[in-house]
Formats: structure tokens, sequence, C-alpha cells
């Protein structure tokens, strides 16, 4: 689970440092939420969730993770796609963005769960 989480990351910090450089070639920076959400949510969330499913695979091999993995996976996209309409003003799609976020927010509150019921302490061996 940590692996795919990580090499997934990775695809979501190329899009956003894609959206940033578009940005600053056209000189328009209303993606700018866009591209910030992507980087936090999708690049540097994803990576440290990786990480620690990697390094305690107790809290990457259980149900609560593999629900994180695809509620954060299936949110974030669909709140990103919904806010790229909404700040163009195209508010059709802002339904997206909520249903997205909420989403998001619930696969994120898997990973709190998961941390505090299955992350333990080692036993130090005496």
């Amino acid at each position: 689970m940590g692996i795919r989480l990580i090499k997934i990351s990775a695809v979501y910090f190329l899009i956003g440092i894609g959206i940033g450089y578009y940005m600053s070639t056209v000189h328009d920076y209303s993606l700018t939420p866009v591209h910030a959400h992507i980087n936090l949510l999708g690049w540097g969330s994803l990576t440290l969730a990786g990480i620690i499913y990697h390094l305690f695979p107790s809290v990457g091999n259980t149900k609560l993770a593999l629900g994180h993995f695809w509620l954060h996976n299936i949110g974030l996209p669909l709140m990103m796609i919904g806010l790229a309409f909404a700040v163009h003003g195209n508010d059709s799609y802002l339904i997206a963005t909520i249903v997205g976020a909420n989403v998001t927010v619930l696969g994120v509150l898997l990973f709190v769960i998961n941390i505090l019921k299955n992350l333990k302490q080692p036993v130090e061996a005496e």
C-alpha cells in the first residue's frame, strides 16, 4: 500500500507542477487553489501516508488503509476538477468540489483513525 501511494503521489506532483508551470507561462494564476491543493493533498499528504504505510506495515495492511487510499484518490480528483471550473466562474460543477472535498475528508479521517488505532510503540527488548 505504501509504495502504491508514493507512486500515485508522484503523479499528483507532476500534475501540480504542470499546473504551476502553465499558470506562469500564460500569466494567469486563477488555478492557484487547484495547484496548491494538488501539491498539498496529492503530493505531500499521500507521500507521507505512503512512507508511514511502508515503514509500519501493520498500519498499511488494514481495511482502514484501503479505505483511505480509495476515498482520498476518488475525492481529490473530483474536488480539483470541480474547483478548476468554479474558479473560472462555472458554479455548475461546484457540487463536484463539495462531494470531492467530503470524500477526501472522510479518507483522511480513516487515515487518522488507522494511525491512532494501529500504530503501536515497538516493545523494547530487555
